[in-house]
């Protein structure tokens, strides 16, 4: 067991944690307040091989591991979670590509997002089938060489900016999961057409918004798998995603402690700093114990999808304790500040905010617990 990272492991955080400094956090509050999205943002990060890192080199990427991946994405949520959402949210979408396509598909969509700045959605959930993946409803009825896609996405993350997405839709409705296919489907389909942007109360930087299909066709060519493989496709995309959104977590966590412990620092109250009370140094002591833990967590969940391990539990694992420290962490920190803390001339209000929905998307943390219950109970 080897905690240290490589020369490699390294420099790619150092440039990371340099980006989220000089480019992310300065200009955070500004994105926060406009609901802006960040592209040419997210097209600097792209430049420096921090998005799309799941391309495989074969295919015109960097290939990188889920750790290393973690690695970057730590870093980047310290800067801003909106804009590294945004940012991951192009591995989530490649990822089916990745595990679900053949050579051909690969090459056609994975060499094109490495080779140009592309946007990327992952497009699963629906009003009526969030954490219920199975009970989909956006229907796809083949048609020659061609399926023919009706119905609504929701939640999904770059919804209005993407270059193309990555869409899961049943043939068969009362096949449950049996019935789920994958496609590759390009913007620039007719029939397919984003809905208005949430306005969303936390990572406002991040676009959200409803999809709508009406008789879009897509080729029998960008299905992912065979018919019906698309919900296996799905999991296996969740339980490598899973460990970065801890890792997003732990950015937000890490950032919640730096500012509470600079500020505890400086203000003064009773002839001293407020640091110096015990009570105060209890609640910093915590935020630190369990941001570490959830670290450990991810980096751990991210160690085993590398080492192909069966790491459903322990992506879980991670997820699940990693997104509610952060919530903890974040309202901590905002106790900290006192009055300061809930008004938006301070950062702590922001973290708070966008840590809430850490709890809710890629999985609701009460779905990381049925996760883990069945892992458990078939262990």
């Amino acid at each position: 067991m080897d905690f240290q990272l490589s020369d490699e492991q390294q420099l790619l955080r150092e440039t990371a944690r340099r980006f989220s400094r000089d480019e992310m956090a300065p200009v955070a509050g500004h994105y926060d307040q406009s609901g802006e999205f960040p592209r040419e943002i997210i097209r600097k990060a792209w430049e420096l091989g921090l998005v799309s890192t799941c391309i495989p080199e074969e295919n015109g990427g960097l290939g990188l591991p889920i750790l290393d991946q973690c690695l970057i994405v730590e870093e980047l949520s310290w800067g801003c979670s909106g804009m590294t959402t945004s940012m991951m949210a192009n591995d989530l979408g490649l990822m089916p590509i990745v595990v679900g396509g053949n050579d051909d598909q690969k090459k056609r969509w994975l060499n094109r997002a490495a080779d140009d700045f592309q946007i990327v959605a992952f497009a699963l959930s629906e009003p009526e089938a969030g954490s219920d993946v199975a009970g989909m409803q956006l229907h796809a009825e083949r048609q020659g060489e061609e399926y023919v896609l009706n119905g609504t996405k929701c939640w999904i993350t770059n919804g209005g900016e993407a270059d193309f997405y990555t869409v899961f839709a049943t043939t068969d409705r009362s096949s449950r999961h049996k019935g789920i296919c994958a496609f590759v489907v390009d913007r620039a389909a007719p029939g397919l057409e984003p809905g208005k942007k949430e306005d969303k109360m936390g990572q406002r930087a991040s676009d959200t918004r409803v999809i709508h299909f009406d008789d879009v066709r897509v080729p029998v060519a960008d299905r992912l798998g065979e018919e019906g493989e698309g919900f296996a496709i799905a999991m296996q995309t969740l339980d490598r995603t899973r460990p970065p959104i801890g890792a997003l977590a732990t950015g937000i966590s890490q950032r919640a402690l730096d500012e509470a412990l600079d500020y505890t620092g400086q203000r003064k109250a009773f002839g001293g700093p407020i640091n110096n009370f015990q009570g105060v140094q209890f609640i910093l002591a915590d935020m630190a114990k369990d941001l570490e833990a959830g670290r450990l967590l991810t980096l751990q969940s991210a160690w085993m999808v590398d080492q192909s391990s069966n790491a459903s539990k322990y992506s879980s694992f991670a997820k699940c304790f990693a997104t509610d420290t952060a919530m903890r962490v974040t309202t901590d920190a905002v106790q900290l500040f006192g009055g300061n803390g809930y008004t938006k001339e301070y950062p702590v209000e922001k973290l708070m905010r966008d840590a809430k929905l850490m709890q809710i998307y890629e999985g609701t943390n009460q779905i990381q617990r049925v996760v883990i219950a069945r892992e458990l109970m078939r262990d």
